[in-house]
């Protein structure tokens, strides 16, 4: 991570993908590159500032940096009103809605969809041939572990920041295909987070042990799900920033900066 950031673009793009365009945000340094690609996958709740904030963090640190639309097939975003998203209350219908999108994210559609991400960001002028790096939050973090695993030639990292359900009893789940991996993974979980609980995130480092995968897992302490969403009342500053210094360790190792 460097001390002197450079001034960034921002973009809105569509990606295409088998299934339709994906809208996106395109965020990249105002400077001479080339800079290497990485993806951020979105919260559940979508495509919005905040999104487009976290992306600008990244790229300021020289990288070339899409956040997708993960619900297209639904339309663009935002697909439901977020004025409630600060209100505890009313985050949970919100939730309740997006849920039919969330489960229609199969591991089928996040291989293809993936592919069709990397494949624009190569193509964009003055990013660094050779494979990508990923970085999730919430369902992008378990979105992102998919990636990987479906992506291992193409994706050479991947991080995923209070992901949510990627331990489960279902056949698919993320964390039994951890095995194809073959680049680093890194989990900054939070705290007694229902979604992955202490149990499954037991079961995680064991799955990801017997693999032989490189990684880091650890617990932010007294930190919620979503601690790295400032439009959110999980917000915490602290866990945040030991999230920028883990992302940007790893970032930097992966792409040897």
């Amino acid at each position: 991570m460097t001390t002197n950031r450079l001034p960034v673009r921002t973009t809105t793009v569509d990606v295409p993908t088998s299934d339709g365009d994906a809208d996106a945000y395109l965020v990249r340094p105002d400077a001479d590159g080339p800079f290497p690609p990485v993806l951020l996958f979105m919260d559940a709740f979508g495509l919005r500032p905040r999104l487009a904030e976290m992306a600008q963090r990244i790229a300021a640190e020289g990288y070339v940096v899409l956040v997708p639309n993960l619900f297209h097939r639904a339309g663009r975003a935002p697909l439901v009103d977020l004025t409630g998203l600060g209100d505890p209350e009313q985050r949970g219908a919100l939730f309740g809605r997006l849920m039919p999108l969330i489960t229609a994210l199969t591991p089928d559609v996040v291989a293809r969809d993936t592919a069709a991400y990397l494949d624009f960001l190569a193509a964009q002028p003055g990013v660094t041939p050779g494979p990508a790096a990923v970085t999730g939050y919430c369902l992008g973090g378990t979105t992102a572990l998919r990636a990987i695993e479906a992506h291992p030639d193409r994706l050479a990292a991947a991080a995923s920041f209070h992901g949510g359900r990627i331990v489960t009893d279902a056949a698919d789940s993320p964390h039994l295909a951890v095995g194809a991996v073959t680049g680093e993974l890194y989990f900054g979980h939070a705290d007694n987070d229902q979604s992955m609980t202490a149990e499954q995130i037991e079961t995680l480092e064991k799955a990801l042990a017997a693999a032989g995968v490189r990684h880091r897992s650890e617990v932010y302490p007294g930190a919620h799900h979503g601690y790295t969403m400032a439009d959110t009342p999980t917000y915490d500053e602290r866990a945040t920033e030991r999230h920028w210094a883990a992302l940007f360790d790893l970032l930097d190792r992966t792409f040897r900066r």
